[in-house]
């Protein structure tokens, strides 16, 4: 069923459709030495500690327009941190047009919308290779929601909310609903890709693949950073510092490990 911005498709009983956002960014970063890494992890640690994350995922619900009935947060020893959010049916208000387009959502303006039965969660993975001098800092954000607001329009702030060189971003819409006249419905928005929910701004950061099955309302989108200045991946210290031969060798490694995760595949 297509749909103007205009529309509202009227429903029997509740929108039973389950709609999930998965998004799994990643940063890196060059560690020289042991102590190098442990700063670096120590760090992330503190940059995306459970307190700061559970602000995150409150801010999506916010723009969810859920309530927030129970968080659980834990900070792990010796590194990481999980937040686990489960919201239920916020106030009913009049649909706004952006529930029906493919745009980016707010920044974190809220979008109040009914959804029942939803959580959010969220886990770090901090960790470094053991010889070659890498580090990096994954996070899974996965925003699951019923009713009729999208778990795409939380995508643009959890970009912004996070320092990413890669993402990996997954959006499934499961189930089913009925109308009125008790027609079966499997989605109940038009969408073409996850990328127009990102801004042209950030887009114009990254190189981006589509990888979509449409017919099984599923999307996948995976991004990397587009310019690469040696200076935001080493940590503590400036290029000038090294040699031009130290420049060329770390500038490899950091390229062949970005390449090896937006891939999924190992290179050397």
């Amino acid at each position: 069923m297509k749909l103007t911005p205009e529309q509202r498709i009227e429903l029997h009983g509740f929108n039973n459709l389950t709609k999930s956002l998965s998004f799994n960014m990643y940063d890196i970063c060059y560690t020289r030495t042991k102590e190098e890494r442990e700063a670096y992890i120590e760090y992330i640690d503190e940059q995306y500690n459970a307190e700061r994350l559970t602000y995150i995922l409150k801010t999506v619900s916010d723009i969810i327009g859920a309530h927030v009935l129970n968080v659980a947060q834990q900070d792990y020893v010796p590194q990481g941190a999980s937040v686990t959010v489960l919201v239920s049916e916020g106030p009913v208000v009049e649909v706004p047009t952006e529930s029906f387009d493919e745009s980016p959502g707010p920044l974190p303006d809220s979008v109040v919308m009914q959804l029942d039965k939803s959580h959010i969660t969220v886990h770090t993975y901090p960790e470094y290779h053991p010889d070659e001098g890498i580090s990096t800092f994954r996070a899974d954000i996965d925003v699951s929601t019923c009713g009729e607001i999208s778990p795409l329009k939380a995508l643009n702030f959890l970009i912004h909310s996070f320092d990413t060189d890669i993402m990996t971003i997954d959006y499934r819409v499961r189930g089913f609903t009925r109308d009125k006249d008790g027609q079966k419905l499997y989605i109940d928005h038009d969408i073409s890709s996850i990328q127009n929910y990102i801004p042209e701004e950030v887009k114009e950061e990254f190189d981006m693949i589509d990888v979509n099955i449409y017919q099984a309302h599923t999307f996948h989108t995976k991004c990397k950073i587009r310019e690469f200045d040696l200076n935001n991946y080493l940590f503590g210290y400036t290029k000038d510092k090294l040699t031009e031969q130290e420049e060329e060798e770390i500038t490899e490694r950091l390229q062949t490990e970005m390449d090896e995760i937006f891939y999924g595949k190992n290179i050397l």
